[in-house]
């Protein structure tokens, strides 16, 4: 048995394997060029282009362009109508930005645990947490993988609740055929550089409901009735703040940006893919590790990859295996610590361990493996060969 690398042994990799990494065009950098030779840096033509491109691929009439991912899920919520008093279904196992912006609004979010095969929202737990201060199910599609949408849509009819998508990692997924996007009343996504699509910061919402459209696109700017580009037109100055709103634009730089890498979701998501099912057959029956079940009729688009630890079969915990990974230059990384459990959760809404028990029990074991369209079979191999050096060594007799 080989010596592991945080032991002083020889690392599987030379350098480091990041878990997430942005890819970038001669075309994308030509097309940020034209933005910045342009009258129109921001509020200018990029931003309906790339709404309108972004709507098609994602098959709903409206999209909206927002300044990040957090944004988006802020103005999903406004758009949705939630308020102070109201009570807003999230699930733990995500970023703290799902519940944070129920809470901007004043909202309080209602934390439901996870599936313990995918960690994706249990609708069965949601409809256990459902009051008369419910107003929208907040669905997360962690790590890439549509949430069960039949069973959530049916929830949401049932106790006439707004469906949001919180699909900032599953670009390129899909359900029954149906594009992630179309599968909620709103949905948002981000363009951070590790996501499926990189605007450096950005995000989008989604929706086929005009009004929310419109409240979404007034609360990115200000609420003002008018932006600059619709004043200049008109030859105009006059506007109105019709509600409180944000600075949530995102930028015509960045609306080119993403409109040049949005032609080349597809191709990245068959990658990612690809790399997925090399995980998949390497890792199958492999002492130590359970890589998430995939639902039926999915497209899932592997934002992550993820892998829960049988910790039962090893003489190590998860902080001890991410540190001799980590040695042997594998970027692996940890989605998420619950957020109910965060110091701010606990101290303004109470919340405590044994609240989610099935998403705390996972966040003991969980560790995302790099996944990226950019990596080579050879990267994937060199995980793989980790993943089982490490797994050996700590491996019970």
């Amino acid at each position: 048995m080989s010596t592991l690398a945080l032991h002083g042994g020889t690392p599987v990799r030379k350098t480091l394997l990041p878990y997430a990494h942005q890819s970038v065009s001669e075309e994308d950098i030509a097309a940020v060029t034209a933005v910045l030779k342009s009258d129109w840096w921001t509020t200018g033509p990029n931003v309906a282009e790339f709404e309108q491109a972004f709507a098609a691929v994602t098959h709903v009439k409206e999209a909206v362009a927002v300044s990040n991912g957090t944004a988006a899920l802020h103005v999903a919520l406004y758009g949705a109508g939630i308020g102070p008093g109201d009570e807003v279904i999230v699930p733990p196992m995500t970023f703290a930005a799902t519940a944070n912006a129920a809470v901007f609004l004043g909202a309080k979010p209602v934390f439901v645990d996870c599936d313990p095969d995918t960690l994706l929202l249990n609708p069965a737990e949601a409809e256990k947490k459902i009051t008369e201060k419910t107003k929208a199910i907040m669905a997360v599609d962690y790590a890439g993988q549509p949430c069960d949408y039949d069973a959530l849509r049916a929830l949401a009819e049932k106790h006439k609740l707004t469906l949001v998508a919180d699909a900032c990692h599953a670009l390129g997924g899909a359900e029954h055929g149906k594009p992630v996007g179309s599968l909620a009343d709103i949905s948002t996504f981000s363009f951070h550089p590790v996501k499926p699509l990189a605007t450096g910061e950005g995000g989008m919402v989604t929706t086929d409901d005009p009004e929310i459209a419109l409240r979404m696109r007034r609360f990115r700017n200000h609420c003002m009735t008018t932006d600059h580009r619709e004043r200049q037109e008109k030859g105009s100055w006059f506007y109105e703040v019709v509600d409180l709103g944000y600075n949530y634009r995102l930028t015509d730089i960045q609306c080119a940006l993403g409109l040049s890498q949005l032609k080349r979701v597809p191709e990245w998501t068959k990658r990612r893919q690809a790399i997925a099912k090399q995980y998949d057959a390497a890792l199958k029956g492999m002492n130590g590790l359970c890589p998430l079940a995939v639902r039926k009729d999915v497209q899932h688009a592997y934002h992550l990859y993820v892998i829960q630890l049988e910790l039962e079969r090893l003489t190590a915990g998860r902080n001890e295996i991410f540190q001799a990974l980590r040695a042997e230059n594998i970027g692996v990384n940890v989605h998420y610590v619950p957020v109910h459990l965060h110091p701010y959760y606990r101290r303004t809404f109470g919340t405590a361990e044994g609240l989610c028990p099935v998403a705390e029990r996972a966040y003991e074991r969980i560790i995302s493996l790099p996944m990226f369209a950019a990596m080579t079979e050879q990267d994937a191999q060199d995980v793989i060969e980790a993943l089982k050096k490490v797994l050996s060594h700590y491996a019970a007799q």
